[in-house]
């Protein structure tokens, strides 16, 4: 009965913004760290942006200062706020939940950045 559901995905232009969701349901919220991973193709998953139970955060170099994550517990709801978007960011992006536990993905939304 886990969920981990991402919306938000789609085409934007080069520089433009998008935010993505990822709608949690079948677990216990606050205790789980998320994580936004992504996956061109050919190439490895990576971790783009974390965030712990307690709201820490960690960035990868490349989307440093214009990506931001967040969470909101009262609606199971872990945002990636995506600014000043490059073609290089086009991916799959994932979310991922994880506690001492557990650890579970989503399916998945396509982001493309493209003019």
């Amino acid at each position: 009965q886990v969920q981990l559901v991402e919306s938000g995905g789609g085409l934007v232009q080069p520089g433009g913004s998008l935010r993505l969701s990822c709608a949690a349901s079948g677990m216990r919220f606050s205790v789980h760290s998320f994580g936004w991973y992504r996956q061109a193709p050919g190439k490895q998953r990576e971790l783009v942006a974390l965030i712990s139970s307690g709201g820490s955060t960690n960035y990868a170099d490349s989307v440093k200062g214009r990506f931001a994550i967040s969470r909101d517990n009262a609606k199971n709801t872990v945002y990636l706020q995506m600014n000043s978007l490059k073609p290089e960011d086009t991916a799959v992006y994932y979310c991922n939940a994880q506690s001492a536990k557990t650890h579970f993905w989503g399916q998945g939304t396509q982001v493309t950045v493209s003019s």
